[in-house]
């Protein structure tokens, strides 16, 4: 295989320090392009002479192999972006990759809990220990701000406001940093929560513990969550993440601005928001086969 080390070491120093990208996207940029490297050597193909169709019939032969849409997709921007580069870095005149079709994906919808089900859920955390009153302010908290369990569980006592009722979030993906309001419910229950665990005196400690006095961990918070749903009687899945994608929907369906929601998110373009714009009709389409006489 001819050697493109160089070129691609240069792509990736540039999209992780100058761009910002964080540590694991541009461990995919390198795999795929690796991958796409190993294509060009067994077909005799330049990195600096190949074409539009060349591109194009390496795509097809991954689609082909039977390999995902999304994976396809992920590739082919892997692609662009790296030719891209050498263009911006004066390697090539043109980007044989600029006009690539993007593949069709599939639209996976998020799954939610109903506003009523979320109520539920909640409700059944008894009080009866400081365990189940961190779950209760834990969850409250989660479906307040739409919060990813990495982000919930790395709240320390200098990321909130009492005041003003917001949170400072870090995004450990992009190492960015988001404000988040959250209601008078979430603020109640993390208040009891903080009454009853130890005293807090630094600013830098983690708000969350675990039964050691440590930070609680992403695991114990999805299988305290699994714990609490099955024992309220929920049949599906219930995970942290589906708070989130439950916020983010009950917001739009109750009127929010997309752009809101996006900030909420903490979603760099609201064409990421847009996919729970879709539940409402999915829902709807539901709605109308079960009880339409012709369905």
């Amino acid at each position: 295989m001819q050697d493109y080390q160089e070129y691609l070491n240069a792509f990736i120093s540039y999209i992780f320090i100058e761009k910002g990208l964080a540590k694991n996207t541009a461990v995919s940029y390198r795999l795929d392009l690796m991958q796409f490297f190993e294509h060009l050597s067994k077909n005799n193909l330049n990195l600096f002479a190949i074409t539009h169709q060349d591109i194009t019939e390496f795509l097809f032969k991954l689609k082909t192999d039977g390999l995902k849409s999304s994976s396809i997709y992920r590739m082919m921007e892997s692609i662009k972006q790296f030719y891209k580069f050498l263009v911006y870095e004066n390697k090539l005149s043109d980007n044989p990759a600029q006009n690539i079709a993007s593949p069709r994906i599939a639209s996976n919808i998020p799954e939610i809990l109903s506003v009523q089900e979320v109520d539920v859920l909640l409700k059944s955390i008894p009080d009866t220990n400081i365990i189940n009153i961190r779950n209760r302010a834990m969850f409250e908290l989660a479906y307040a701000c739409a919060l990813r369990v990495s982000e919930l569980v790395a709240l320390r006592f200098e990321d909130i406001n009492f005041k003003e009722n917001f949170l400072i979030v870090k995004n450990g993906k992009g190492s960015k940093q988001r404000v988040v309001p959250f209601g008078q419910t979430a603020k109640n229950y993390l208040e009891i929560y903080l009454r009853n665990r130890k005293p807090n005196t630094d600013p830098r400690e983690f708000i969350f513990y675990s039964k050691k006095s440590k930070q609680v961990s992403r695991i114990t918070v999805s299988h305290a969550l699994s714990a609490l749903a099955k024992k309220a009687g929920f049949t599906k899945r219930v995970y942290p993440h589906i708070l989130r994608h439950s916020c983010a929907s009950h917001l739009l369906n109750g009127g929010a601005d997309i752009r809101f929601v996006a900030e909420i998110l903490g979603h760099s373009s609201i064409s990421t928001t847009q996919i729970y714009t879709h539940l409402d009709t999915k829902q709807i389409q539901q709605k109308h086969k079960q009880f339409h006489p012709r369905g």
